[in-house]
């Protein structure tokens, strides 16, 4: 019976941003836990985070069917993170938007790590930041190799 492949040590580089992913993911699981969410909600508020969004589009970002998407929706509106709207065009659709009280939640307990992550950038002079910024676009990259690409926005219309 063959042992199971190890991964390899590799570069210094590559080690640290193992390190960097894993506490990541525990950053994730720490958030979720904290504001009391699931994933798929901690998910939604990360794009919802950025702009409001309809229900399907929500759907197609978190690559889930709508009417998981709007069990998501529902779940977070009745902890008062979410709110839908109609749509400013088209009152037959709806907008889904982050409330003040899901905004503080998600950004309160993540501003410590921002303004850490602010401030070790501002330590960086442009060519180490040029740097820094090749590796992480490659590391994304090289994810991509067993994620496929994330979903692409849809354009605004």
């Amino acid at each position: 019976m063959s042992e199971a492949p190890t991964p390899p040590e590799g570069p210094l580089s590559a080690q640290l941003l193992r390190d960097v992913v894993d506490r990541a993911v525990r950053v994730r699981h720490e958030l979720a836990r904290r504001s009391r969410v699931s994933d798929s909600e901690l998910s939604a508020l990360e794009h919802l985070v950025r702009e409001p969004m309809g229900p399907a589009e929500l759907a197609r970002l978190l690559e889930v069917s709508t009417a998981a998407s709007t069990g998501v929706v529902d779940r977070l509106q009745t902890k008062g993170h979410v709110q839908r709207e109609p749509h400013a065009e088209d009152r037959r659709r709806t907008v889904v938007t982050l409330t003040d009280s899901g905004r503080a939640e998600i950004l309160g307990h993540l501003m410590p790590m921002f303004e850490a992550l602010r401030a070790l950038d501002a330590d960086l002079d442009d060519t180490e930041r040029a740097v820094v910024a090749r590796y992480l676009r490659g590391a994304a990259a090289a994810f991509e190799t067993v994620t496929g690409p994330p979903p692409a926005p849809r354009p605004t219309t």
